[in-house]
């Protein structure tokens, strides 16, 4: 894969993982305006035991397919990526049946003595079915992953949000009337009709290509395949830690689902505060501090087949260049992001979730963008190397910080939901050190702190400037619309122009050059020609 080919990957599924944002985006909006933060806290409350039961399911199967098809694929061996496709298929059905059936029957027990609120109940058993369709679903995108054809997982992602907050909208409206757990179960049955849909995109997609790949495995028919058993070893060895690094994500979140009420009752919250005050922390808070990460996940899922291709071959600089040019990429998005978020955190839970009292936890979880998306990027860059156990210590380690921290800082009633953002960034700063480290150390990439951080740190301090001179001049300009109106504007025009001073700063720095222009798919050759009349290229 050559690099061009490496960021037009990532750009696609950022592409994709932007609109599925918005749309993810849009539904938050309006579930909150139907449902309020009670309801939302119910419906958050199925998503920490589906996402362990589903990281489970999967066992960090789909990276392992991409992987060994890539490696496969790059050495010709068609037959070998087919028996390595088909076996991981056959795991994933198996194992995605029966982890429905034990959140079937498991539902109460974990709304009882998981979510700590009966009325959990109805939103676990709804969302159950979307987990064997994910598992097979994640089946086949690894397997487009690993042929370097991030397309059709883009795709299937658009579909499957769409078909998710079509339907859990309609039948939160239907249900609404029967009680909030009846709406929340209907939100989450979205999940359900989602999946399905996605799946549907992506089997189209292997009907289009079978013939072709079969006529490419027949072509090889004097080679062999290795066994069964075989192939089961390979996929394990890479699976198994990646799947305990997938699980320690969900069950933070449970862990969070477990602590934050208890402690915020122990501040002195009532059940239903303490549940509006949760949905403000994982409902609200946290959907925003996680956008930054659809361009580190696209990351992450281009970097494991390039820098295992650049191993195999051998190609020692490829794989420093790569690795460096992920992580400024990383910084580059994460520093101004965390920033924005800070110094905007009020005005931009007003604007979108009407609560403006969300906005003081927002405010303190937004550094851990930077740690978030750092520690994201590096798991990628390990996993490509091939010691995915690497990502799993950190992020172990981090968790075991962020759990005691969450404990002692939640019941503080002057902290309570800031308590446990401030040990989310602590738990997310430990695990990106860590990762870090052993990204330097096992593939040689350079620091370069001016390029990777210092010019960041200095574009977004004046972009700070500007965003927070912009959003207060014209938020009293426009007061006489009305207060909300007025917010709304003074906070959509801030942004807009936090953007453009940002990237008008790295210019100007020297941050961003020709050759990174140029790697940017299709439009890159023209942004070139228009930074040059402006006289904005330094190299």
């Amino acid at each position: 894969m050559t690099r061009q080919s490496f960021v037009r990957g990532a750009a696609i599924l950022t592409l994709a993982g932007m609109s599925v944002r918005i749309v993810g985006a849009f539904f938050r909006i309006v579930l909150a305006m139907l449902i309020g933060d009670e309801g939302v806290g119910l419906f958050q409350m199925a998503y920490p035991v589906y996402s362990t039961l589903l990281a489970v399911s999967t066992a960090g199967i789909p990276i392992a397919i991409s992987k060994l098809v890539a490696e496969n694929l790059a050495a010709g061996d068609y037959r070998g990526a087919s028996r390595i496709f088909r076996v991981a298929l056959s795991i994933l059905t198996v194992s995605g049946l029966a982890i429905t059936g034990v959140l079937f029957l498991a539902a109460g027990f974990f709304a009882r003595n998981v979510a700590q609120d009966p009325r959990a109940y109805l939103p676990l058993v709804s969302i159950a079915p979307a987990i064997f369709l994910v598992t097979v679903m994640s089946a086949y995108r690894g397997f487009f992953q690993g042929q370097q054809q991030m397309l059709p997982t883009a795709l299937s992602q658009i579909t499957e949000q769409v078909g998710r907050v079509i339907t859990a909208l309609l039948l939160v409206v239907v249900l609404a009337p029967r009680g909030l757990e009846y709406a929340a179960a209907g939100a989450s049955f979205g999940a359900v009709a989602g999946a399905f849909a996605g799946l549907l995109v992506l089997l189209v997609f292997w009907g289009k290509q079978r013939t072709a790949f079969l006529k490419r495995l027949r072509e090889r028919h004097g080679e062999g395949g290795r066994p069964f058993w075989a192939i089961i070893g390979d996929i394990l060895r890479l699976a198994v830690p990646i799947t305990l690094g997938s699980l320690v994500m969900p069950l933070i979140t449970i862990v969070d689902l477990s602590i934050v009420p208890q402690r915020l009752h122990d501040a002195g919250f009532d059940t239903g505060k303490a549940t509006a005050l949760y949905g403000q922390l994982t409902g609200m808070a946290t959907p925003l501090v996680h956008i930054p990460t659809i361009i580190t996940v696209a990351l992450a899922i281009s970097l494991v087949p390039a820098i295992s291709e650049a191993v195999a071959l051998k190609r020692t600089r490829i794989i420093r260049d790569r690795s460096f040019l992920a992580v400024r990429l990383t910084l580059l998005l994460a520093v101004p992001s965390a920033a924005g978020l800070y110094l905007l955190a009020e005005p931009i839970t007003a604007f979108l979730f009407d609560n403006p009292e969300a906005g003081a936890v927002l405010a303190a979880m937004a550094p851990g963008v930077i740690f978030l998306t750092l520690y994201q990027t590096t798991s990628g860059i390990l996993q490509g190397l091939g010691h995915p156990a690497e990502p799993v210590k950190s992020l172990f380690l981090g968790a075991l910080v962020k759990t005691v921290l969450t404990w002692l800082l939640t019941a503080n009633i002057l902290l309570h939901t800031k308590g446990a953002a401030y040990a989310t960034v602590a738990g997310f700063g430990l695990a990106a050190f860590l990762n870090f480290y052993r990204v330097c150390r096992l593939s040689g990439m350079p620091l370069r702190p001016v390029e990777t951080l210092l010019k960041p740190l200095i574009a977004s301090a004046a972009m700070g400037v500007a965003v927070i001179s912009i959003y207060g001049r014209l938020s009293r300009l426009f007061l006489l619309t009305g207060p909300a109106r007025a917010n709304a504007a003074a906070v959509l025009s801030a942004i807009t122009a936090g953007v453009m001073v940002y990237g008008v700063m790295l210019f100007v720095l020297g941050a961003v050059t020709r050759s990174d222009l140029m790697t940017i798919p299709r439009v890159g050759p023209a942004l070139v020609r228009v930074a040059e009349k402006l006289h904005l290229l330094r190299g």
